[in-house]
């Protein structure tokens, strides 16, 4: 697949990430940078783990998938490594 269509996989594997899992994280770029990432790291982890090439096409299931899932675990990275929660509570005096 060429670069256009990982940026279009990667804004679109991002914002079902945030949405997956809600939060105050920034969007636009960062969310886009995590979900090119996520789909390479799912698309690693299915051949590593599973044995199969889960990013085949732009069309198929499976890169769609694997993006998705390679997404939410870099936005938990994300959060980790930021220190922000899904709370977006506020420190209480």
């Amino acid at each position: 697949m060429g670069i256009i269509a990982w940026i279009f996989i990667g804004l679109i594997a991002g914002a079902i990430a945030k949405a997956i899992m809600p939060g105050k994280d920034p969007g636009g770029i960062i969310t886009m940078l995590i979900g090119i990432a996520g789909g390479l790291l799912g698309g690693f982890l299915g051949k590593v783990i599973f044995g199969v090439d889960s990013i085949d096409g732009f069309f198929d299931l499976s890169t769609w998938i694997a993006a998705i899932i390679g997404s939410v675990i870099l936005l938990a990275l994300y959060r980790v490594f930021t220190g922000r929660s899904h709370r977006g509570g506020h420190a209480h005096a």
